[in-house]
Formats: C-alpha cells, sequence, structure tokens
C-alpha cells in the first residue's frame, strides 16, 4: 500500500463527511420536491445558463419561468396534484421544462423510452393511469399509431411540443407551448404543498417478465440521489459543464446528471443522441468538465481513431454504470480523466454502490444494508440451508445482490403490486425480514486503503434479464412479441456473449408452427423491427425442431446459452443480423469467425 494511495484516500474524508447529512432520509411527510430546488437554483444564479441545447441557451431563471408557464397550462387542462402524465420526447429542453413543470403541480410524470412502438408502448402509457400524454413533434406518428387504443381525457388527453421543423400532429393533440406563451412566469402557489413522498416519476424497467414495468421514483429519493452526484461524484459547482448525451427517460442521465444539475448549478450540454466523432470537439468548445456515461459510450470512444492529444481537454470527472474493468484504465490515460465514478443501483433499486473514493475497477461502496448470497445459476434460483434461510458467500465470490428493506431503505416498487411483492426476498435470514432481489451478481474487492469501507465489482445478471445496448432486456418479454408471428410456435429468447461487446445480444431459439416448413425470413424482420425496439431485437436466430423444457414447463437456457451461435455446436439452422442491417441472413462459418475475433462491429 503506497503512501500517495493513502493520501488519496484520505483527501476524499471531508466529502463524504458533508455528504452524510444530504444523504440522511428526510421524513417522507415534509413538503418540499425537486421543483422547489430549481427555484432556489434560479434564485441564487439567475442569469447562469442552464442548458446548452442545438445551439440554443437558456439560463436557470429563463428555465424556472418556462416551467412555470408551462405548469399553469397544464392547471388549465385539468391536471392537479396526484394525477400522472406520460411524457413522450426526445431529449431537449422541453423536455425538461415539461418535467419540472409536472412537478411543480405535484403531477408524477411517466418517461417513455422513445424507442418503444406498438404494444409495448401502450401498456406504457396505459399501465400508469396516465389521464395526459405529453409528446414531441418529432415522436407524434409514432403515439398517433396507437392512440385509439389509450384511454387518455376525451378532450384534452394529448398535448404536444413542437420540435424545429418537426411536422405537427392532426387536431387530436393540443400545442402545449402555444397554451403556454402568455401564462405568468411567477413561481406557483401549489408547489409549496408538495411532499418528499410525492411521486415524481415513473421510469421504466423491462424487470424479469412481461411488459416494462413502472418503477416508482419519490422526491426524496430523487433528490437525495441529486446530491449524491452533485457533492460525491462530480463534485460540481456552477463553474462547470456537464456533458449529457444519455436518453433522459432513463435514470442515469436523469439523476446523476440533471439532477447534479439541478442541485449545483452548473450548466448542462444536450445531446439528443450520442456521437463519437463530436464527442471532443464538443467538449472542448463547451469547456465540459464532467461527463454521465454508461459503459457501452466509453467502449465507442475508445473505438475512434484515436489522436496524440485526445487527452487535452477540460473533462476530469466522469460518472455513470458499466464501465467494465477490461477498458478503465485505457479510457481514463486517453481522455485524460482524473476521477471516473462508478455508480450502481436501478430506478426501483433500494440499494446504490457509488465510487466514491475513486477505487479504479470498482462500483465503491455503500452504506444500506445489503447480503451477497449463493445463487444457484443452473435452476435460476437462491440457494437457501436446511433452515431455509439464504447462505452468505465468502469474500471475493459472486453473490446475489440483497438490498435490506427498512424505513431508511425503502423499496418504492412498482404500480403493480404483483410484480413488486415477486421482488421482494422475504425470511431470507430470520423470520419477518423482506430484502430486495437486485437480480444482479456482485462480489467484494480488495483495493487497498479504503477507511475501512468494503468495495465491490459488478459480475452480472442473473436470471432471465440480460443487458444489451446498455438496456435491460426481459426474454420473456421478447419472447411473447416473437410468438405473437404467424410462423412461430413457441420461443426461447436467452443473452448470448460477443467478442468485444458490452453485454449479451439476444438469441431466440424458434419452433416453427406444424405445417411450416422454412421461416420467411424478410416477413420475420419486419415484423421484428415493427414490434420490437432496436435494443431487444434478436441479433440471432436458431430454429429449433422443439423447445425444451423442465418438469415444471419452465423452458431450459443453459445448453442454448452454451452453444450459442457457433455453427460448429449448432446442428440447426443458424441466422444472423448484422450490424448496420435489418434483415436475417444465414450466419456462415466465415462470419462466425469474425464475430469471434471481435471484429464483427457489434
Amino acid at each position: 500500500m503506497g503512501i500517495v494511495d493513502v493520501a488519496k484516500t484520505l483527501a476524499q474524508v471531508p466529502t463524504l463527511l458533508t455528504l452524510k447529512k444530504g444523504l440522511t432520509p428526510r421524513p417522507l411527510e415534509e413538503k418540499d420536491c425537486y421543483a422547489t430546488l430549481i427555484e432556489a437554483t434560479a434564485a441564487r444564479v439567475p442569469d447562469h445558463t442552464a442548458i446548452i441545447f442545438e445551439g440554443d441557451r437558456i439560463s436557470w431563471s429563463g428555465l424556472n419561468g418556462a416551467a412555470n408557464r408551462y405548469a399553469r397550462a397544464l392547471k388549465e387542462t385539468g391536471l392537479k396534484r396526484g394525477d400522472t402524465a406520460t411524457v413522450f420526447m426526445e431529449n431537449r429542453i422541453e423536455f425538461i421544462t415539461t418535467l419540472v413543470a409536472l412537478n411543480k403541480l405535484g403531477v408524477t410524470a411517466s418517461l417513455i423510452n422513445t424507442n418503444l412502438r406498438g404494444r409495448p408502448l401502450t401498456h406504457c402509457i396505459t399501465v400508469t393511469g396516465s389521464s395526459k400524454c405529453i409528446v414531441g413533434a418529432e415522436l407524434a406518428a409514432s403515439l398517433d399509431e396507437v392512440r385509439q387504443q389509450l384511454d387518455l381525457d376525451a378532450d384534452s388527453g394529448c398535448l404536444w411540443v413542437p420540435d424545429g421543423d418537426a411536422e405537427a400532429p392532426g387536431d387530436w393533440a393540443r400545442n402545449l407551448h402555444d397554451l403556454a406563451a402568455n401564462q405568468e412566469d411567477s413561481n406557483l402557489p401549489e408547489t409549496a404543498e408538495n411532499t418528499l413522498g410525492d411521486n415524481a416519476f415513473y421510469i421504466f424497467t423491462s424487470g424479469t417478465t412481461g411488459l416494462p414495468k413502472a418503477a416508482v421514483m419519490s422526491n426524496r429519493r430523487y433528490m437525495m440521489a441529486n446530491v449524491m452526484s452533485h457533492k460525491a461524484g462530480l463534485r460540481c459547482s456552477e463553474k462547470d459543464c456537464i456533458y449529457i448525451c444519455l436518453p433522459l427517460y432513463h435514470g442515469t442521465g436523469l439523476m446523476l446528471g440533471i439532477g447534479a444539475a439541478y442541485s449545483s448549478g452548473a450548466t448542462v450540454f444536450l445531446r439528443r443522441k450520442f456521437s463519437a466523432s463530436n464527442f471532443l470537439s464538443e467538449v472542448r468548445e463547451h469547456n465540459a468538465t464532467c461527463m454521465i456515461y454508461i459503459g457501452e459510450l466509453c467502449r465507442y470512444l475508445l473505438n475512434t481513431e484515436a489522436r496524440s492529444d485526445d487527452h487535452a481537454n477540460p473533462l476530469h470527472t466522469v460518472m455513470g454504470n458499466g464501465l467494465r474493468p477490461d477498458i478503465w484504465m485505457e479510457f481514463k490515460q486517453r481522455f485524460g480523466i482524473k476521477r471516473v465514478t462508478e455508480f450502481y443501483g436501478s430506478s426501483e433499486g433500494n440499494v446504490a454502490f457509488v465510487n466514491l473514493l475513486n477505487k479504479d475497477k470498482t462500483i465503491g461502496t455503500t452504506t444500506v444494508k445489503h447480503a451477497l448470497v449463493r445463487y444457484d445459476i443452473e435452476r435460476d434460483e437462491i440457494i437457501r440451508d436446511s433452515n431455509g434461510r439464504c447462505v452468505e458467500v465468502k469474500d471475493g465470490e459472486p453473490g446475489l445482490l440483497l438490498g435490506h428493506i427498512n424505513p431508511e431503505a425503502v423499496f418504492e416498487g412498482y404500480t403493480d403490486p404483483d410484480a413488486t411483492e415477486k421482488k421482494v426476498v422475504r425470511d431470507a435470514f430470520e423470520e419477518g425480514d423482506a430484502w430486495f432481489n437486485t437480480g444482479d451478481l456482485i462480489r467484494k474487492v480488495d483495493v487497498g486503503f479504503s477507511l475501512g469501507l468494503p468495495h465491490y465489482q459488478f459480475v452480472d445478471r442473473v436470471g432471465d434479464t440480460f443487458r444489451w445496448k446498455s438496456e435491460n432486456v426481459a426474454t420473456n418479454e421478447v419472447g411473447e412479441i416473437l410468438n405473437g408471428f404467424g410462423q412461430i410456435k413457441i420461443s426461447n429468447v436467452y443473452g448470448v456473449e460477443i467478442p468485444g461487446a458490452d453485454g449479451r445480444a439476444g438469441m431466440a431459439a424458434l419452433t416453427l408452427e406444424e405445417g411450416t416448413s422454412e421461416l420467411d425470413l424478410d416477413a420475420f424482420a419486419d415484423y421484428v423491427n415493427r414490434e420490437l425496439p432496436s435494443y431487444a431485437r434478436p441479433i440471432f436466430l436458431r430454429v429449433d425442431q422443439d423447445i425444451e423444457v423442465t418438469g415444471t414447463f419452465k423452458m431450459i437456457k443453459n445448453r442454448l446459452r452454451d452453444e450459442g451461435y457457433d455453427p460448429g455446436k449448432v446442428s440447426d439452422p443458424l441466422y444472423v443480423m448484422k450490424p448496420g442491417s435489418d434483415r436475417y441472413e444465414p450466419l456462415t462459418e466465415e462470419y462466425f469467425a469474425v464475430i469471434s475475433k471481435g471484429e464483427a462491429g457489434y
């Protein structure tokens, strides 16, 4: 253990002590919400730039005023505290304005993945009981396709927000921007009535079964994440600029990036979508000192052509999740990053880990009571001893992470009570206890001097969910949709590894209906592209004679995962959707060799 390492670790102590107060849970009935935080920031640094987006800038007072005008317009449509409104819009200033406006009214914002279409989109809007849907013009056509299937307010159920030259929807939606134009921009009295226990967001997660589930996020949990990111993760102030190119319907960008800006007054440089080729030039142009990442984004940046001056940029701190150990040091060194605050958590979970001590290749530590327990991957179940209790793993061994449910670590769950209960492990170590099942394997690691705080590494997901393109993919959900194709009798979906790519790619073993001799690849591809978002579309297909099941009719995936898409192991027909393509074609041994070398470009 070097003196320098000890000194660097000890230097973190003042920040940790400051953070402790901000992360001490306040009573849920206390009156406060994140919109109040923005009002305070607007009063403190009114003329400071809040957001830069596609050449436009808005100050903190401008953002707060615009949100007030939106809120008054939304109030006139009938929205009130306790209601839910769906927001279906790409990253832009108006997206943030809309969320803040809803929070000022005490309305829960249900955030929809902009990749969704058809049945999953209908489900997500319906399941939260949304009375209204606020859509960006850029996505209005997708909403229009399912509009007749939605149970929204008859007269003003749909509102839309202009987006440059994007075509305006028909008369089925009212223009929110126009409705807000002549409203007052002063703060609303309703905001002072909101409480920490009120729901701020519904953020959708694939979970392990069924269609996407709406995870509940209260004002308290969102604001605690804001403080953590602001004071200990990014350590930012109004002097900083945070680079955000992640979709804000997900927790990472919304909690760690936008939330930290709300709390600190930092400027946000916001991108609609990630662009590796524009990354460094934008960082330099806008003096971005911080960035919110996901691991795949970092890998994409490393795959760009390296230049000798890549490290010469103002970026010094990054925060996010999924930065894999195999590229961690290369990423830091190439782009001159001094601090990586890796974060582990989920939108619905009650336990989170943060790498606050800047220890390389770790998700950090947590103050929440938790346990790592033995898990049977083959049977896809927790191992219990002869007394029916969970068994903790030894240090260094991967174990299923459980987060203890208690008043200071509440599991807020989903809008579906049954789905909530399925994520709770009861009587784990003693009768009557309750723990949140994260569905993730992690392990304790030795990082040297760490103030006595144990540190951990993420290992993998378990069960029927895998991650691809930084999204959780529920195999049952994908399988249900594939089974809707006329030629498919039943499908078995699972994740397979691709060398050089993060996460697992989707693969589906398909059993055809009787009388169907050959899968119509073009028609099936059209169906997949129409019904599934890009990250959930199977990359590999295997046409199997029959689906192997257990005695309790659970589909067996282990053999299929082990054989993967290797033509040398699989005698069934294999097909692949290559990068940049939307069609399936036979998987040859030659192309398998390209994939195996990590040269396919996934």
